[in-house]
């Protein structure tokens, strides 16, 4: 049989149609990618910003806390991962087990356990609220809990906001996953409590091994860069691949 020829009123499929929509595929993929790499070096900015003030608080003497009339005008910006010492007696009877992870502890895999979030009332009636530091779950009731007035070094650290992995806390069944402040005092009923709390420091002389203090990164990782670089790069393979593609359109229909 003859094959069939096109008549004068039909038309083959408009071969710029393909060009078009690759156009916008590119487009639209490469302006994602511009985003994401845009997106990395604002972290990148965030994240020197946080080890220079790291490297500017975190180590040296320790200082005093915030006074209590000035708690009102707590600022992380200007007192985060500062060293602190302070003196009081904890409250264990308000204490918090705050589920988290210690990493690398078992070949490798992150420990599962809690952080010991305890009240620590100031000579002034005051508290501080104190992350004790990290006790595997089979020990919590073993964890050391010293009577009587205690000194504690630590860094000051902002109450912690959930994330969108993170469960929501459960004052009632007292299940706790993030460190809010404003939340453990309410369900404690906690009054004159600072609107920051302190990280306990690993302390190698403690006369009990957990809680381990020292939950606080002092060298995060920075990574950003890079991340920013393949983006970017993503975006000129991608341009350099459109380049290709519309240089053998062209040249098929110039044929």
């Amino acid at each position: 049989m003859a094959a069939r020829t096109l008549s004068e009123n039909e038309t083959a499929p408009p071969r710029w149609r393909s060009l078009i929509m690759a156009g916008v595929a590119t487009l639209v993929s490469l302006a994602i990618l511009i985003a994401l790499g845009s997106w990395q070096l604002q972290r990148l900015a965030w994240k020197e910003g946080l080890i220079a003030q790291i490297e500017a608080r975190a180590w040296g003497a320790p200082g005093e806390i915030l006074p209590e009339a000035q708690w009102d005008g707590f600022s992380r910006d200007a007192q985060e991962y500062r060293r602190v010492r302070v003196t009081g007696s904890y409250r264990f009877a308000d204490e918090v087990a705050v589920h988290g992870l210690l990493p690398g502890e078992t070949r490798g895999q992150p420990l599962q356990g809690y952080y010991l979030l305890t009240p620590l009332v100031l000579d002034t009636g005051a508290i501080v609220v104190v992350n004790r530091g990290f006790v595997p779950t089979p020990l919590l009731s073993e964890a050391a809990r010293p009577e009587g007035a205690v000194t504690v070094e630590g860094l000051v650290r902002g109450s912690e906001a959930r994330t969108a992995f993170v469960p929501e806390n459960d004052p009632a069944a007292d299940e706790w996953f993030t460190r809010d402040l404003a939340a453990i005092a309410d369900a404690r009923g906690l009054e004159r409590v600072a609107p920051f709390y302190v990280d306990a420091v690993l302390d190698a002389d403690a006369p009990a091994p957990w809680p381990r203090g020292g939950a606080t990164v002092l060298a995060p990782s920075n990574n950003h860069l890079q991340y920013a670089f393949t983006w970017f790069g993503l975006a000129a393979v991608l341009v350099a691949v459109f380049g290709v593609f519309s240089w053998k359109w062209m040249r098929g229909r110039a044929a």
